[in-house]
């Protein structure tokens, strides 16, 4: 037997309603004070007593793994009152969705920067008997488990892909296809205990303390290496169109050098920072 199996117990109400016709019955041979009545009043008594610890209650969302003398027999999921074998050991287990929201844990990331991630698990008991039996702890080996599966994931994936621009999914920018791998990661290890992984998705991260500053310094860098780019490609853009359409209107022949300076004072207002101070020309453009 290596996976579960339901069982379907007796009804608690009927045997409480044999529990009292039997204490009945012995306070009846018990009041009759002869030696062959109060032998069978201490038989009835006695096994009044031995059924008593028959009875269990499995709350909503609640079970009881059954064992009788080390073999497994069973597990009650239904909820009620219930009797079973007395000499049965009952271990109860919650079959109710649970959060995990893990510690801060630093590790490297695939290129080797120092990084801060958490991740938070949603998870519920699915097999009772691998739960029970096939591990010591199930909560603690989802802890452990789903602790090992970060660290694992989070070596697989740069955290930003500023050294590598061949890895498309990252930490920080591919939080689905992250998540969906740390799930599948953290399911297949949590497998061998029963538990079903309903979501895993990463809770923090950040970079470790020690490089925070100098990483959000490059970030910065790198966004206004971006911006500035844009902004250039776009003047470009702008400045050979506005030659083409003079040009093509023939408003004004320009030669070489009067384009080189045309282009190169269009650069300077479109490119700037601040804002330029209009020179008004009232001389020739040779002036």
């Amino acid at each position: 037997m290596n996976q579960e199996k339901n069982v379907k117990p007796l009804s608690g109400y009927v045997m409480l309603l044999v529990e009292l016709i039997i204490l009945v019955i012995a306070i009846f041979l018990f009041m009759m004070k002869t030696p062959l009545f109060i032998i069978l009043g201490i038989f009835t008594s006695v096994l009044w007593v031995f059924l008593l610890p028959g009875f269990t209650i499995v709350d909503p969302n609640h079970s009881k793994v059954l064992v009788l003398f080390g073999a497994y027999k069973g597990t009650i999921r239904e909820n009620g009152f219930f009797w079973v074998n007395p000499f049965y050991v009952k271990k109860e287990i919650s079959l109710r969705a649970r959060n995990f929201d893990s510690e801060r844990v630093k590790v490297n990331d695939k290129i080797g920067n120092p990084i801060l991630i958490s991740v938070i698990l949603v998870w519920k008991v699915k097999d009772t008997y691998k739960a029970a039996f096939e591990v010591d702890d199930y909560e603690l080996f989802v802890k452990v488990q789903t602790d090992a599966a970060v660290r694992k994931m989070a070596g697989s994936y740069p955290y930003d892909n500023f050294d590598d621009h061949n890895d498309r999914i990252t930490l920080r920018s591919g939080m689905e296809e992250i998540n969906t791998a740390l799930e599948k990661e953290i399911d297949e290890r949590l497998n061998i205990a029963g538990i079903d992984v309903l979501e895993a998705r990463i809770g923090y991260l950040a970079y470790a303390p020690e490089i925070a500053q100098a990483m959000l310094r490059r970030q910065q860098a790198a966004a206004i290496v971006a911006a500035r780019y844009k902004i250039v490609e776009g003047a470009v853009g702008m400045v050979e169109e506005a030659l083409q359409m003079l040009g093509q209107k023939e408003i004004i022949n320009l030669d070489e050098d009067k384009k080189a300076a045309m282009v190169s004072n269009l650069m300077v207002v479109l490119c700037g920072e601040r804002e330029t101070s209009p020179v008004i020309n009232t001389g020739t453009l040779h002036q």
